[in-house]
């Protein structure tokens, strides 16, 4: 049988995975496993999406108004978020299905209430609206411009994804120029930029380890939430590492159908359900390659370059404009770290930090669209839609994109176009739904797969810490945000 066709014919149907929610699905031998270099891709699509966010702003932000003292807790949020990305890989690897078909068979309503917990925190144009304005300070064009050249970079990215024949080859490529670019930046940031101050800085917050100082309450309980939910990625768009996994092709993913263009590629209408993986002792040699490959794949790319990425921000901030120098819940710390960085070397580098910028936030609202568009459209054609030939997930998928991108254009022409704040909205939100999907995790791969493939030791730990810690920040934000209810009544 060929890899790429979408459905083995004929075999059992497999009895371990639940089968109430959605229909029971056939048994398959997983490909051979590739090298590394074969494999990279999702991970860099993750990792381009968390530098847009707390890697560039809502961290180097928090180090504006505190320092660096609460360093400790950025390493703690982006291991956590290592071991979270390789749990949401696991079910996929095993099964080719995303890790939300998996909730779904657990519970159908899941289906629904991810797609709530997708669509809302991330439809707020923060990561653009971002991006445009680190451009306006290069190119000198005023607030009232902003609102238009985003809709139009919105546009562009709709139209560049709706003209690509297959559409995850086409954000990857991006994605990874984008990256590059933004990796050389990092290299001369911490040889020529960081300084000794930043370094220092950076060894005194690590060893406060458990120290919040008082001046986080300036900056509010969504904020904080926000950066920890964003020490690395985020909310659904760790989630959407089983769609990138499955359309880069990845073990049993590369049995599903791809999300193509509707009009340059070659559609397949079919559901977007699974396999399971017979356990034979190839299968079981297959299973062991591929876990230790996408293992690395993922730890090199998103935990080692990202958490690179995120303390390189946060120290330049420090080097460049100090704590408490730039005004609370605006963008003006951007401006000041470009002009304290012309100041140093020369406009020269002020404009090149601004143009970082906003290749960081237009590949992270790449990276947004791609991913809410993905795991939504999943979601319907694995079940309302399962069985329309009209519906296929490539159409669900562009429509959804383009109804983000007119909801996002309503949001600017409303005269919300303050980033930051847009950011927090997102982030705060996004914190929540990491709780919730953390429980699911534990339950979807120790009680569904079977236990060759389980999580257990140090991973399943990694889980329960998960649980816990965004947990205690969530319910600190919800009580947070009843109190300004009760004191505002």
């Amino acid at each position: 049988m060929s890899v790429d066709s979408p459905r083995p014919q004929g075999g059992d149907l497999a009895t371990e995975l639940p089968s109430k929610a959605l229909p029971a699905v056939p048994y398959a031998d997983l490909p051979e496993p590739l090298r590394l270099k074969q494999v990279l891709g999702p991970s860099v699509l993750l990792l381009a999406g968390a530098i847009g966010s707390g890697e560039f702003v809502l961290w180097p932000y928090i180090t504006s108004q505190v320092g660096l003292a609460v360093v400790w807790l950025v390493i703690i949020g982006v291991l956590t978020q290592y071991f979270l990305n390789m749990e949401i890989e696991r079910y996929t690897l095993v099964t080719g299905e995303t890790a939300v078909t998996g909730f779904t068979r657990l519970w159908k309503p899941w289906s629904w209430l991810f797609i709530i917990m997708t669509v809302v925190p991330w439809m707020w144009p923060g990561w653009a609206t971002g991006g445009t304005t680190t451009l306006g300070f290069v190119l000198g064009f005023g607030e009232d411009a902003i609102p238009w050249i985003t809709i139009g970079v919105l546009v562009l990215i709709g139209a560049v994804l709706t003209a690509s024949p297959v559409v995850y080859r086409t954000v990857e490529k991006i994605q990874f120029f984008m990256v590059g670019l933004i990796v050389l930046f990092l290299v001369y940031a911490l040889l020529f930029l960081v300084g000794g101050e930043g370094y220092a800085g950076l060894g005194e917050g690590l060893v406060s380890v458990g120290e919040l100082p008082g001046a986080v309450s300036t900056i509010g309980t969504a904020t904080l939430l926000g950066a920890i939910a964003f020490a690395g990625a985020g909310g659904s768009l760790n989630l959407a590492q089983s769609n990138w996994v499955r359309d880069k092709g990845l073990a049993m993913g590369a049995r599903l159908p791809k999300v193509v263009s509707p009009f340059t590629g070659e559609e397949i209408a079919a559901p977007t359900t699974g396999f399971m993986c017979r356990r034979d002792e190839a299968n079981m040699r297959r299973w062991r390659d591929w876990w230790r490959v996408a293992d690395r794949e993922q730890f090199v790319t998103f935990f080692v370059i990202g958490l690179i990425a995120l303390l390189t921000f946060m120290m330049l901030a420090y080097s460049t404009i100090g704590v408490g120098t730039t005004e609370a819940q605006s963008f003006d710390f951007i401006r000041a770290q470009g002009e304290a960085l012309g100041d140093a070397q020369g406009s020269w580098l002020s404009t090149t930090f601004w143009l970082i910028g906003s290749v960081v936030l237009f590949s992270t609202n790449l990276a947004v669209l791609d991913m809410v568009g993905r795991v939504t459209a999943d979601v319907l054609k694995t079940g309302p839609l399962r069985n329309s030939t009209t519906w296929s997930e490539s159409k669900i998928y562009f429509a959804i994109v383009w109804a983000e991108i007119v909801f996002g254009s309503v949001i600017l022409l409303s005269g919300v176009t303050q980033p930051l704040i847009l950011l927090v909205i997102a982030s705060s939100l996004n914190g929540l739904v990491m709780f919730v999907y953390s429980a699911l995790l534990i339950q979807l791969n120790r009680r569904t797969l079977p236990a060759e493939f389980r999580t257990g030791g140090v991973r399943l730990g990694a889980l329960v810490w998960a649980v816990l810690f965004y947990g205690f920040f969530s319910v600190i934000l919800l009580v947070d945000q009843f109190g300004n209810l009760v004191g505002g009544g």
